[in-house]
């Protein structure tokens, strides 16, 4: 099972939120998830990135690969 952590797309039209999420790479962009471990709200000024740091070094040390996008909100945040 190829897992990825990556963002879903919540929110309205024209008004996105997204949710940080650890996925099976086979399940759809907003389908099932194995866990959710912060938001990113990219509507704000300045945009706001909340990430659970121990949920996201505890699933990259099980082998979940970060998308690109996922991988530069979490080195901001300092968590890698």
């Amino acid at each position: 099972m190829a897992v990825k952590i990556r963002l879903r797309r919540m929110g309205a039209k024209k008004a996105p939120f997204y949710r940080i999420v650890v996925a099976d790479s086979r399940f759809p962009r907003d389908g099932r998830s194995i866990d959710e471990i912060g938001y990113y709200d990219p509507t704000k000024e300045p945009s706001v990135v909340k990430v659970d740091a121990d949920k996201a070094k505890e699933w990259i040390g099980k082998g979940a690969q970060p998308t690109d996008i996922v991988k530069t909100l979490l080195k901001k945040e300092g968590v890698l």
